[in-house]
């Protein structure tokens, strides 16, 4: 490209003389179809995007993806780019510039959390408060309701100091109060 010169990256992103680079987070939702994804990121790649993170699923047959892209585009462009999507009125288009944030810090031991049992009210926030509790992170939550079973697998970080035989101890408590059943395990090196 004449006239842009690239300097070395920094961390993950590269970093270009008089061009300000930024991070979006960006959702889809609505009607399911064939084609969302890729009309989706094509867009972002024609606006110079790169897509970093993202993850997609169909909710009870609805479509549901979050992105995080870095570049030059501004939320303004973004959103015009991506406007076609919603013109049909199936989807709603998200778009907002997140903002900059230092390295996350050390990530915590991985464990994966399996709930399975009778659905009812509060089985996620009731198991989620207990690592909140002790400091630990969510990376990633999926639920899912198969007639009247409902599931939980849910992937974390945990802080070195947390005692782990307690906290799985404190999770079986609530999950009995409410009926379920939950393992916590660690998660072994062969799965990441």
């Amino acid at each position: 490209m004449a006239g842009t010169s690239q300097t070395p990256r920094v961390g993950r992103r590269p970093v270009m003389e008089n061009v300000r680079v930024t991070i979006h987070a960006i959702t889809v939702l609505g009607h399911d179809r064939p084609g969302i994804i890729a009309d989706t990121t094509g867009r972002l790649a024609a606006l110079g995007l790169n897509l970093e993170d993202s993850s997609m699923t169909r909710l009870r047959g609805h479509f549901a993806m979050t992105l995080v892209c870095a570049g030059a585009a501004s939320e303004a462009e973004i959103s015009a780019g991506l406007a076609p999507l919603a013109a049909d009125g199936t989807l709603t288009v998200t778009v907002f510039e997140l903002p900059d944030e230092d390295a996350a810090a050390e990530p915590g031991r991985p464990y994966v959390l399996a709930v399975h049992g009778g659905d009812r009210p509060g089985i996620v926030s009731s198991v989620t408060a207990e690592i909140a509790a002790v400091g630990g992170n969510i990376t990633d939550l999926t639920t899912r309701l198969a007639g009247e079973l409902y599931v939980v697998v849910a992937e974390l970080d945990l802080p070195a100091a947390v005692d782990v035989a307690a906290l799985g101890e404190a999770i079986g408590r609530v999950a009995a109060e409410l009926g379920v059943e939950a393992t916590l395990r660690p998660v072994e090196a062969d799965e990441l």
